[in-house]
């Protein structure tokens, strides 16, 4: 009888592995659960064959590939074309040479071509595209592994098509928002620079052969002037920018550098709710529906808190996490991290007592699209006013700055 390799969270979630022997691959997971623990990985041992005097090795065992570059969206239909198949009955093999023969030349195409590979030399979908993982994410193959154990693999990949379609719309939906106000900043502050290093000169040289006293205005904006054209002040002006997202991609590879830059996020008028929004939408969503996929509570609590993309809520789940394991329940744990809305806490305390703590994710998660889109389209239609106030003034104080010397050198003659 083959022998079975396992991974598996015993009762009180701590990771465990061994082997059991069994038939099939669904037999060992039966006979692990049997045992008090959930099964989260299964595969049959490497027959011990000598090769040259050694051992052969287990087919694709280890290899990890390096493709990556795959757009969100691209992925997101593979997973809906590779539902629709599966539903039709296709084995999996045949589902992927078809959507192999679909896709353009690319890494998409080059990872199907080596998930299916690894699926015809035995390995399970999930196993394979956890060798390419920059494809394939933990929540991915999370997802699909629960759809093998549960044999419900075609509803699994329908709901993670549909999480992965609404969660790049709300994406698409914040930098969509954001592209427009940054644009705007761009191209202003390389006029005024332009402006300051150009045209700000020639006046400067009309004003020294007056030989009049400067108003404080024209003074200011002829030293900033200089320091734009002769100390190289136009090289701090264009590189700050690029220095601030090198110190910040610096400090987001350290624990404690991404914890201060993610709460600075959390602080900043409007931006910071919607981030803290969009977060909590997202980990809700992941959570929600992880849960609903039959993956273990704690498994995935552990997957959301890689997945939410913010330090401070991630410290959140971590304690959620560590709550669950000694006996709490989900909402008194996040309730004292004072991360999210009462609100939030009310629907999960809601969702944990009605046994529908999946859907009651889902609903926040809508919730707070709902108000991120909100948001969003108000903070663009108040941006505007104010971009076109702050540009209207400085460039009016450069207008004011310039023709005030000429006022008062009329007023000098009309004195004389």
């Amino acid at each position: 009888m083959p022998t079975y390799l396992f991974e598996a969270m015993n009762s009180v979630g701590q990771p465990i592995k061994g082997e059991v022997e069994a038939a099939t691959s669904e037999e060992a997971a039966a006979k692990v659960r049997s045992l008090g623990n959930f099964p989260t990985k299964i595969k049959e041992a490497a027959a011990k064959k000598k090769v040259r005097g050694g051992p052969a090795p287990e087919v694709g065992a280890g290899r990890r590939r390096s493709v990556s570059g795959v757009k969100r969206k691209h992925l997101t239909q593979f997973t809906r074309q590779l539902c629709t198949l599966i539903d039709a009955g296709l084995p999996i093999v045949r589902s992927l040479s078809i959507l192999e023969q679909q896709q353009k030349p690319g890494p998409l195409r080059m990872a199907i071509r080596m998930v299916k590979e690894d699926v015809e030399a035995g390995t399970t979908l999930s196993e394979a595209m956890e060798r390419c993982p920059k494809v394939f994410d933990t929540l991915y193959t999370s997802m699909v592994r629960a759809g093998e154990l549960g044999g419900v693999l075609d509803v699994i990949l329908q709901r993670l098509a549909d999480f992965m379609e609404k969660a790049e719309a709300l994406r698409r939906k914040v930098v969509s928002a954001m592209i427009y106000p940054m644009a705007v900043i761009t191209f202003a502050i390389l006029i005024v620079t332009g402006l300051l290093k150009f045209v700000v000169p020639k006046f400067v040289e009309v004003f020294s052969n007056m030989h009049a006293e400067m108003p404080g205005p024209t003074l200011f904006l002829m030293a900033l002037s200089r320091w734009i054209e002769d100390a190289y002040g136009w090289v701090v002006v264009l590189g700050t920018p690029f220095a601030i997202w090198g110190g910040i991609k610096l400090l987001n590879r350290t624990k404690g550098g991404k914890m201060f830059i993610d709460t600075m996020k959390l602080r900043i008028p409007i931006v910071g709710q919607i981030v803290a929004k969009g977060t909590v939408s997202r980990f809700a969503r992941t959570l929600g529906t992880l849960l609903e996929a039959g993956v273990p509570i704690l498994e995935a609590i552990h997957i959301t808190r890689n997945t939410c993309g913010n330090a401070v809520y991630a410290g959140a789940m971590e304690k959620v996490y560590e709550g669950i394991r000694e006996g709490e329940n989900f909402a008194d744990p996040l309730r004292r991290s004072k991360v999210v809305d009462p609100m939030v806490i009310n629907m999960i305390d809601v969702g944990e007592e009605t046994g529908e703590l999946d859907k009651m994710l889902v609903k926040v998660a809508d919730t707070y699209d709902d108000e991120v889109q909100t948001l969003v389209s108000s903070m663009t239609a108040l941006m505007e006013p104010v971009m076109v106030i702050v540009l209207g003034g400085i460039v009016g104080f450069i207008v004011v700055a310039l023709f005030l010397p000429m006022v008062y050198l009329l007023k000098n003659l009309k004195s004389q």
